[in-house]
């Protein structure tokens, strides 16, 4: 990407698009487009084709999407099926329609197979049932990069893939019912530390076992293969590596300075035992994460603070 290339970033008040916004701004970059979803309505083809044709983005990360937890994925099917295949829809035709030079589309762990086997490669897509909770999203983002693949077969456009693991940093969501487990873990530990509270009880045995990448970690990543991969397919971005439900919660807890005890409750369910990302495709391109896990649950905390001060300010 040259310095002065016009970027259109799709979503970048999330903390996934925040984070290759600042990554851009880091690198030197000056022409970058944003826009917020109440000026630009992604889901709305005529309001994207319009956008697209006044400002003729060079290149383009699309990383919007209707996001949320377990409950609002498995409550609201109909919109996070339908939502998501308009943004993706728009934005890629779009791209084509207007001459984008590359487009990177953001994916997620979720579009793999239930029970695929562990750790997960890229070539397990599509080789059996999805979880059925989250199963409309991971129909959308498979849709995705399917439509990114039959553009590139179709008229040559440069459009990737990269489906991220778990993902954690800057501007996390950290709402009670529809957070992911570790702000979920920071949130309740920081509020049982202000509460006083005897105990934190925390759902299953602990012992299934995830993996956790810092959002600025992702966005380097992003950043490099911005430039240099041109694949088909799709190209997973992790750490490699994971921790359990248990040990996560102790060593948030003692992030926090939470000096109560942790209840595990192991009459609620776990979830799926393990989901690791096989890695070995972009390692072997030399990326590497930067950020452990300690260290990004500290930066994520201090955030997660400032954001609740600020809060409480106004």
């Amino acid at each position: 990407m040259e310095k002065n290339a016009k970027i259109y970033i799709a979503g970048h008040r999330g903390m996934v698009g925040s984070a290759i916004h600042r990554k851009l701004v880091k690198e030197g970059f000056t022409n970058i487009i944003t826009r917020t979803s109440a000026e630009l309505d992604l889901r709305d083809q005529q309001a994207v084709t319009s956008f697209f044709e006044e400002n003729k983005p060079d290149y383009v990360f699309l990383a919007a999407a209707k996001v949320g937890g377990i409950v609002a994925n498995n409550t609201y099917r109909g919109e996070f099926l339908y939502e998501n295949l308009q943004i993706q829809n728009n934005v890629v035709h779009s791209s084509h329609a207007t001459g984008v030079k590359k487009l990177m589309f953001l994916g997620s762990s979720c579009i793999y197979p239930k029970m695929a086997p562990q750790p997960l490669k890229e070539e397990y897509l599509l080789t059996g049932p999805l979880e059925p909770t989250n199963e409309p999203y991971a129909i959308a983002k498979i849709a995705g990069i399917k439509l990114c693949d039959a553009y590139r077969m179709q008229y040559g456009c440069n459009y990737i893939s990269v489906m991220p693991t778990n993902l954690y940093g800057y501007n996390d969501n950290y709402h009670p019912q529809n957070s992911h487990v570790l702000p979920a873990l920071i949130r309740r530990f920081h509020e049982a530390k202000e509460g006083n509270a005897e105990s934190v009880t925390i759902w299953g045995t602990g012992t299934p076992r995830r993996e956790f990448l810092f959002a600025d970690d992702l966005a380097d990543a992003c950043y490099y293969l911005m430039q240099e991969y041109d694949e088909e397919g799709l190209i997973n971005i992790g750490t490699g590596e994971d921790i359990s439900i248990r040990d996560l919660a102790y060593l948030i807890k003692d992030i926090t300075g939470y000096t109560g005890k942790i209840d595990f409750d192991e009459s609620k369910p776990d979830g799926t035992p393990r989901k690791l990302m096989d890695v070995s495709k972009l390692a072997s391109r030399g990326w590497k994460y930067k950020v452990e896990l300690a260290e990004g649950i500290k930066l994520a905390y201090a955030d997660f603070l400032d954001k609740q001060s600020a809060t409480t300010v106004q």
